[in-house]
């Protein structure tokens, strides 16, 4: 496995690379990789990528000045390990100086897909995200790049900004991983004391309760089931940042819970944001 820090290395092996005839993966992570981020390596392969590109990089971008940029957790050597253990063929770790360099001005910013849910919570956050990955796209060039489901919402505008913009990349989203005990994983349950994360478990099972409710008696009015859930994440000392029913592209609301529309739940536990989802 290959390790690239600079971003015009990386521009230059990719091309060399995909002029030869190999499919190139691209799977962005913000690193402290988990077994999440290894199943989308192995989604990768999946989709029969001769190179896997994993970017490391805790965007900046995306990160408001009150949130976790400074103590979002990082382990770089041990990232190096696991993506090469896992099957990577380049690691990317850039600095943050060589991804934004000086007075940087030039930003992606999708207008409706993000105006609610985390986007309506996170102003600016999407406008983050979408620069980041449109330069990962324009170093590496994919054929296909695979992104978390429990990201819902960021899935819904890379896929849109793909279209809009007219990347020739294959948007791949795989499942959500979870712990033995139901909880999405994700970097920041490092932050969860032990009550705080068994309660955190509340997430999981509201919305396995929902998918049950719906394949048993299909349709089921939105409003009063929404009361229902919140009700029951507060019960875990959960402070509720939203309960959602959207459509799965378009990701406006809807009133009818039922197959096919999507239910995303945004949480904090003990000042730890989570977010979970699932679609019905």
């Amino acid at each position: 496995m290959k390790k690239i820090t600079e971003p015009e290395k990386l521009q230059k092996w990719c091309e060399t690379r995909r002029n030869a005839g190999a499919k190139i993966a691209l799977v962005p992570t913000m690193g402290y990789l988990h077994a999440g981020h290894l199943s989308l390596i192995e989604a990768a392969k999946k989709e029969g990528a001769d190179e896997i590109v994993v970017s490391v990089f805790v965007n900046p971008a995306q990160f408001g000045p009150k949130e976790d940029f400074g103590r979002y957790p990082r382990d770089p050597k041990n990232d190096e390990a696991k993506c090469k253990k896992a099957g990577a063929t380049v690691v990317f770790m850039p600095a943050d100086e060589d991804m934004y360099q000086k007075h940087h001005s030039v930003y992606v910013d999708e207008k409706e897909l993000g105006k609610g849910l985390c986007g309506g919570r996170r102003p600016g956050h999407f406008r983050g995200v979408c620069t980041v990955v449109a330069k990962l796209f324009n170093l590496v060039q994919p054929h296909v790049a695979i992104f978390g489901q429990k990201d819902y919402q960021q899935v819904q505008i890379i896929k849109r900004m793909v279209r809009d913009l007219n990347f020739n990349v294959k948007i791949v989203m795989a499942p959500i991983v979870r712990d033995d005990d139901g909880l999405a994983l994700s970097s920041r349950n490092t932050y969860l004391p032990a009550e705080a994360r068994q309660n955190a478990l509340a997430l999981n099972a509201a919305l396995e309760q929902a998918k049950a409710d719906v394949k048993a008696k299909k349709r089921l009015a939105w409003a009063p089931y929404r009361t229902q859930i919140v009700r029951s994440l507060r019960a875990k000392s959960l402070n509720v940042d939203y309960v959602e029913l959207v459509e799965q592209e378009s990701l406006k609301p809807v009133e009818v819970l039922e197959k096919d529309t999507v239910l995303l739940i945004a949480v904090y536990a003990a000042g730890t944001r989570l977010i979970d989802n699932a679609i019905m």
